[in-house]
């Protein structure tokens, strides 16, 4: 599972269980993340969960990991018997809206805030997954 946290909503992806590709899963409110991955993981196995390290590109973390370090050790403190990791999130945004784009997307469609925060989700978890089998 991975996850896109903003402070207003958080996009999810999770992978088959060949874990050979990320799909957008839902996009849910921030106060509701926490609740939703528990109902989740009642229904499904989850062996990790991947979170964006938003960061600047000096690598230096961005204004909005302030938000995001808090949840993830309220994660991690929720879901202790499930791994927590981090994966860069530099570019999802932009890399999302161009799939978008790509995919043909009309420019009322493009707007969905929510499908940007769950492609971006979806981004986070190919990403990681590509990473992890080099």
């Amino acid at each position: 599972m991975a996850i896109d946290y903003g402070s207003k909503r958080v996009g999810i992806a999770v992978t088959d269980t060949l874990q050979i590709i990320a799909t957008g899963l839902t996009t849910v409110h921030s106060k509701d993340v926490i609740d939703f991955i528990k109902k989740y993981i009642e229904k499904e196995e989850v062996e990790s969960i991947v979170v964006g390290e938003p960061r600047q590109m000096n690598n230096e973390p961005s204004e909005s990991a302030r938000f995001i370090e808090p949840f993830v050790i309220h994660l991690k403190r929720t879901f202790p018997k499930i791994k927590v990791e981090r994966m860069d999130e530099r570019f999802t945004s932009k890399m999302a809206f161009q799939t978008m784009i790509d995919s043909g997307l009309k420019k009322k469609a493009r707007q969905n805030k929510e499908l940007v925060d769950e492609i971006s989700a979806v981004i986070i978890l190919q990403s990681f997954m590509e990473k992890r089998s080099t």
